[in-house]
């Protein structure tokens, strides 16, 4: 499966995807239009190990709902994501077996490079 998962009113992400220009063959699904399914989320998390891996604890609900005092538990953070997009560390990119999260520089340069393979 190739698909990438954006926010398309987020600017980071708009640049990345315009940087990557995606083929064709890409699937790609704004999160806050095209809601994520449990099924999607658990194939991420199986991609990248955890739900902790597609984790943000940047999102601003993340500061206002005083999150950094619980013990999130791998559920707790499923469910999170789940329950309202920005949860979701952005963008994901799933090029068949890999996946890439996140906007840091070295994750964006290694997603451009398994889109050209």
């Amino acid at each position: 499966m190739k698909k990438i998962y954006h926010l398309s009113t987020c600017d980071t992400c708009k640049k990345i995807l315009k940087e990557l220009q995606p083929p064709s063959s890409y699937i790609i699904q704004d999160i806050k239009e095209s809601e994520i399914t449990e099924e999607q989320l658990d194939e991420m998390a199986q991609l990248a190990g955890s739900y902790e891996a597609l984790f943000s604890k940047r999102a601003r609900l993340y500061k206002e709902r005083d999150l950094k005092n619980e013990a999130l538990e791998e559920e707790g953070m499923k469910n999170l994501i789940l329950e309202h997009y920005t949860f979701l560390k952005r963008p994901v990119i799933i090029n068949n077996d890999k996946i890439f999260i996140g906007n840091s520089k070295k994750t964006v340069q290694a997603a451009k490079e398994a889109l050209n393979e």
